[in-house]
């Protein structure tokens, strides 16, 4: 049950990684150096559904780690 976990841990990971460098990547260049930009934006469309993702995916990903923390 331990490895299932691992693997699950490790590719959800992963897959946190690229969707957070999407995000990044869609915010701009200056977005990359912390610079806030002067005009409120909200999310739209793949933007938003890309955040939501990105917010469950952490959930999971912490649910994981405890339930790996919980059987070890």
């Amino acid at each position: 049950m331990s490895t299932y976990l691992s693997i699950a841990q490790i590719v959800i990971s992963v897959v946190l990684i690229v969707v957070i460098l999407l995000q990044a990547k869609g915010a701009g260049f200056s977005g990359v150096f912390g610079a806030q930009a002067s005009v409120f934006r909200t999310r739209r469309g793949l933007e938003k559904t890309l955040f939501q993702f990105t917010i469950v995916l952490s959930v999971i990903f912490v649910v994981v780690s405890v339930l790996a923390v919980r059987l070890a």
